[in-house]
């Protein structure tokens, strides 16, 4: 430590990052500072940053990082071939929305298949937003409305889907299989947020018909019908990702399968739907283009928090916040640790994930915490985080959905914030 400084002075470039996070600032740039600071505080030789980050290279983060990257590329092809679209549409036709409930219901799943499939809940909604809007507007649902639903049903796409990079880091973390980890902690709090979302959805539309509408809308094609290009894309899709995902289950592969997943469906997608590989591949890199930031902040971010592990800062704030726990209360860990993520920690969910797990670890094996628990606590205290505050996450999805209704999005963002914190003081409860 510089000075000899006490080791819980590490976590001061922690703090700027929390505070620089919910500020408008870029989030690469937000990391730089951050690591730098971190750098000199714990005496790291600043000329020794280039093997720093050629180790972070090949960090858990950055292969989070390099699955988002693959996600966003599968998620151009899937635009490009018109296999979004048609999923989207069909899904739109089989519920069928000639009524509020069933607009809404609708919706909601479209979010929810094409966010778990692509594991990016800005991209996937990008794609859903200019398809499902004309649909839904016919029946009278307001912006509002659909804001609500994409955020709330777009977001447990990410606590659901077998790649998703939370699901991912999260199973990482608590070395859970998928199978557990859904049974434990995604599916319980994917269904809390679904019944939030639809029951603040429904009560949102009352509230805002005949007071926000949409203007201006084309009236939708009805009569969409794919072209056979875009049914064999879709078919290849479907049947490469389920044998994929079906065999990735069964052989137990790591986290590093996802890559294999999201590059061999968008190949199989982009030749059955004509794609010429020259055009398949330029398809992939601009698609993957657009989250090449995310991917370098997440190898930044390996060194900042190595920095301040190693130097025994989160050992430090344990110590700090043990006479908290002197009950040995898993009740009250669970509930302080959960709250600490939500409302003290911002950035990039995975990160929040591995920021938690290094805080709070050491405590977890001490109190005996099952990692179906712990897998909960760090899904809540990552994600709800953008229910909690109107940061970048609910101000996008009020973006796609042309909705200007902050006010209703805050109160539904409450709604499933004290919902979830509720489900963990109930676990923690059972065990």
């Amino acid at each position: 430590m510089l000075f000899n400084l006490s080791p819980i002075f590490a976590l001061v470039p922690l703090i700027i990052y929390i505070i620089l996070a919910f500020r408008d600032i870029n989030p690469i740039l937000n990391v730089v500072i951050c690591v730098l600071l971190s750098a000199v505080i714990t005496g790291q030789p600043l000329m020794g940053m280039g093997g720093v980050i050629a180790e972070a290279l090949g960090s858990f983060l950055a292969l989070i990082g390099f699955i988002i990257i693959m996600g966003s590329a599968l998620g151009a092809v899937l635009r490009k071939t018109g296999v979004a679209e048609n999923i989207v549409i069909t899904l739109m036709k089989k519920i069928g929305i000639d009524t509020e409930k069933k607009a809404v219901i609708a919706a909601m799943i479209c979010s929810i298949v094409l966010v778990s499939l692509l594991g990016t809940l800005a991209g996937a909604n990008a794609i859903i937003a200019p398809i499902v809007i004309p649909l839904v507007a016919v029946i009278g649902i307001t912006p509002s409305t659909l804001a609500a639903v994409f955020q709330g049903a777009g977001a447990t796409g990410l606590f659901i889907g077998p790649y998703s990079p939370q699901v991912v880091t999260i199973m990482g973390l608590t070395g859970l299989s998928y199978g557990g980890y859904l049974l434990g902690a995604g599916l319980p709090v994917a269904l809390i947020c679904w019944l939030v979302t639809y029951f603040m959805a429904m009560r949102i539309q009352k509230k805002t018909k005949g007071v926000y509408m949409y203007e201006n809308i084309e009236k939708p094609d009805l009569e969409y019908q794919p072209t056979k290009e875009t049914k064999r894309a879709t078919l290849a899709f479907f049947v490469s990702l389920i044998v994929l995902i079906g065999y990735g289950i069964a052989s137990q592969s790591g986290s590093s399968y996802a890559i294999v997943v999201m590059f061999t469906s968008a190949v199989f997608s982009g030749v059955a739907g004509g794609l010429k590989l020259n055009d398949l591949f330029e398809t992939m890199m601009e698609g993957a283009g657009r989250m090449i930031w995310l991917f370098v902040m997440f190898v930044l971010f390996h060194p900042f928090i190595t920095f301040i592990a190693e130097a025994g800062a989160f050992e430090a704030l344990v110590g700090l916040i043990e006479p908290l726990l002197q009950s040995q209360s898993k009740v009250v860990f669970s509930l302080i640790s959960t709250l600490t993520g939500i409302f003290g920690i911002g950035g990039a969910a995975v990160a929040q994930s591995v920021v938690m797990d290094n805080m709070f670890g050491s405590l977890v094996k001490g109190l005996g915490l099952s990692s179906t628990l712990w897998a909960a606590v760090l899904l809540v205290g990552s994600q709800i985080t953008s229910f909690a505050y109107p940061e970048a996450d609910m101000l996008g999805q009020m973006g796609l959905a042309r909705s200007k209704d902050l006010k209703n999005m805050v109160k539904f963002g409450i709604t499933i914030t004290v919902a979830t914190i509720l489900f963990i003081v109930l676990k923690s409860f059972l065990g």
